[in-house]
């Protein structure tokens, strides 16, 4: 059995502020006896107002929250999935000008180990009256990433990702054990979908989905869905922080569990290449 801690937050737009309560969970974390500290999607920054926003983001070497959360995993000897931070790609190979929304996988030395940048882009128009153009501000990313932790092989989404089966099928296939979804999922959205993708992509997969989310109303008046969750190989929840408060909850990840799994229904060494053909 490994355990993990997942902070459900309710970020802000002073980053200071979200970096301190994320270095006062990992201290919270490893002290609850986690292994590895799990944070929801832009968990360093969360601003409607392109302009106040777009002040407050940083190049990797310059951002506050990810220097404070590196040294907190050090000082208290916990690993840290970084569920995402918005990144200035400024002098990085083949950047544009839009940044990247990245995950940071942080071991208990406080060294990178991976790094993952969101690939699919929520630009969507809800029934609710919300438009989102992710695009416009973020670069996708351009590939799946998969890192040895103390979960095991982890694989690395982020929130969106959720509603593309095919990057799981890249993840099962590299044989992840776990796999992280941090979310700031929206409330019509979460309602209808979260529960389901969770489950479903846990199952294609048949690893441990880990997904760490925002929560609540936020200081720029978005509203997120919450229900931060584990959920096993089999599709079975077991933790769910609800959709009301932040907070820090703690989960055990048991392998043998993802080996009865794979043993009893061995879906991905069944699994085929598929394509369509046309009738005629």
């Amino acid at each position: 059995m490994t355990r993990v801690a997942l902070f459900q937050m309710t970020s802000g737009i002073n980053p200071l502020a979200n970096a301190e309560a994320i270095a006062n969970a990992i201290a919270q974390a490893k002290a609850g006896g986690a292994a590895m500290l799990f944070t929801p999607e832009m968990c360093g920054l969360i601003d409607k107002d392109r302009a106040r926003g777009r002040a407050n983001i940083r190049k990797e070497g310059e951002d506050i929250v990810l220097a404070r959360a590196r040294a907190a995993a050090a000082e208290h000897g916990i690993w840290v999935a970084l569920g995402s931070l918005a990144i200035d790609r400024t002098g990085e190979e083949g950047a544009d000008e839009r940044f990247a929304n990245r995950t940071y996988v942080i071991d208990d030395k406080g060294k990178i180990v991976a790094r993952y940048d969101k690939m699919h882009m929520f630009d969507v128009d809800l029934e609710s009256g919300e438009r989102w153009r992710e695009s416009s501000a973020y670069a996708p990313g351009k590939g799946a990433m998969v890192v040895e932790t103390p979960v095991g092989r982890l694989g690395l989404a982020i929130c969106y990702d959720l509603r593309f089966p095919a990057l799981f099928d890249v993840l099962g296939r590299a044989g992840c054990d776990v796999i992280a979804i941090p979310a700031a999922f929206t409330v019509p959205t979460g309602a209808a979908h979260w529960h389901l993708m969770q489950r479903a992509r846990a199952v294609e997969a048949s690893a441990w989905v880990i997904s760490a989310a925002q929560v609540g109303t936020h200081e720029d008046g978005r509203s997120t869905y919450g229900h931060s969750l584990v959920v096993d190989p089999w599709g079975e929840v077991v933790l769910d922080m609800g959709g009301e408060t932040a907070g820090l909850a703690f989960a055990e990840i048991d392998p043998s569990r993802t080996a009865a799994v794979r043993a009893q229904l061995p879906s991905l060494a069944n699994r085929r290449q598929v394509e369509a053909l046309t009738a005629r």
